[in-house]
């Protein structure tokens, strides 16, 4: 019998062949695609209906209250926030609110600032240039205000738009996180709208004491229990409670398949429930190889990107098993600082070290690659150069075929085979 896989790679499909029943499971989602306005309408509608946990943001609102609505930057574009957001505002001003004294806050995190161009796709014709629209600088001290610090030490600065306002309004998207556990919800407050200094003190949560070393084990993606990261954020947002959220969930395919509002702590745990029982799929245990693709473009646009696919994968995969990595990787990198942490250090406790002085996410993300495959074998199919990643232990070849030849090395890694078609956004999770 043979077994065929079509695998996507940039804007390619890639078939992967296997002979015998070698491929013990696939690991992807259902199909949950909505692609289409109507329903889009109707998602996004009926979430603001049937509220979790509150009143409805109609009812929450008062007539001379200053509003300010956030909203997540133009890296999130795949939540589609030129289509709800007109809504949101519709429920506002029903309320008795005037555009005027509405403000759409962009929690751009430490992310640059938008174009013209950028805020116009972002908000959509019918709503750029007529309400104010700020972005946030985690930079800015003056456009910040201290809230007092967490139990863990982060010194909480936000954004004055949003401590200021009568009624701060949060809307975002709910996916799987590797650091936060599920992205959405608080995160649009910390790291969304926070300063600089909280967000590195926030982040840096990740890792153990220098005595232990490493990631901590409760940090990483759908797990929200004894997560510092998530707990740290919480605190934050409690420090300036949003009146009411608004989060979208991705249907896999770029298109949204449902929506959550409300309350922003429960109507955030029923989006990450519906993520976990659409993206998180179950395994008996784990195999000797995991061959599988970041999705395509734009999942796969850069290395740094394509970390969220191979972190995934590795989830599906014994200690010194082996993960095949489709990943296009036409942008190269991603980002100056994950080459760096990468090619500058020769093994994982110099990263790390340098990690701790000069923590940023770009370079979390790159000791987080090389930390991944540490105890496994990593082979990544990649138009990627070589000289980015020639000082760490990935195996760089440029076709499927190659990745193959490679494995057949160690041809136990043959005998039992997982695939994963869509690795950004599927988490493997084993049946205790």
């Amino acid at each position: 019998m043979l077994q065929n896989i079509k695998l996507k790679y940039g804007d390619k499909e890639k078939i992967f062949s296997c002979k015998g029943n070698k491929i013990k499971k696939i690991i992807q989602a259902d199909n949950y695609s909505k692609d289409d306005n109507k329903l889009m309408k109707d998602i996004v509608k009926s979430a603001l209906s049937n509220p979790d946990g509150s009143k409805k943001l109609s009812e929450i609102v008062n007539k001379d209250d200053k509003v300010t609505i956030v909203i997540s930057d133009i890296t999130r574009s795949w939540q589609k926030i030129d289509k709800f957001l007109p809504y949101i505002i519709d429920e506002i001003t029903a309320g008795g609110v005037e555009l005027e004294d509405i403000t759409i806050l962009a929690a751009t995190g430490s992310h640059r600032s938008h174009t013209n161009e950028e805020i116009d796709r972002l908000l959509g014709k019918n709503t750029a240039g007529k309400i104010k629209f700020v972005d946030h600088n985690c930079y800015d001290k003056d456009n910040l205000k201290f809230l007092g610090k967490t139990s863990f030490g982060t010194p909480v600065y936000i954004n004055k738009a949003a401590v200021d306002a009568d009624k701060l309004i949060l809307t975002g998207g709910i996916v799987f996180h590797d650091m936060a556990g599920w992205a959405g919800g608080r995160k649009s407050i910390l790291p969304g709208i926070a300063g600089y200094e909280t967000i590195m003190s926030n982040h840096s949560l990740t890792l153990n004491s220098r005595k232990v070393g490493g990631i901590k084990d409760d940090v990483r993606s759908g797990n929200f229990d004894n997560n510092p990261v998530h707990l740290d954020m919480m605190e934050a947002a409690e420090m300036i409670p949003p009146d009411f959220i608004f989060n979208v969930i991705p249907d896999g395919k770029g298109g949204i398949a449902a929506a959550v509002a409300g309350d922003y702590k429960k109507a955030h745990k029923k989006g990450c429930k519906l993520i976990s029982d659409m993206f998180g799929i179950k395994i008996n245990k784990k195999a000797d190889l995991v061959i599988a693709s970041c999705g395509g473009f734009p999942k796969d646009i850069n290395l740094y990107q394509a970390s969220k696919a191979l972190v995934n994968a590795a989830a599906a995969v014994k200690n010194n098993g082996c993960v095949i990595l489709m990943a296009e990787c036409r942008e190269g990198i991603g980002h100056p600082e994950v080459e760096e942490i990468m090619q500058k250090y020769e093994n994982n406790f110099l990263r790390e070290d340098f990690l701790r002085k000069k923590f940023s996410i770009s370079r979390y993300t790159g000791y987080l690659i090389t930390k991944t495959i540490e105890n496994i074998k990593f082979i990544l199919i990649s138009d990627l150069e070589e000289k980015y990643i020639d000082k760490t232990d990935i195996i760089l070849v440029n076709t499927l075929e190659e990745a193959l030849a490679e494995v057949e090395k160690w041809p136990h890694y043959l005998e039992n085979i997982y695939v994963m078609p869509d690795a950004a956004n599927t988490l493997p999770v084993v049946e205790s």
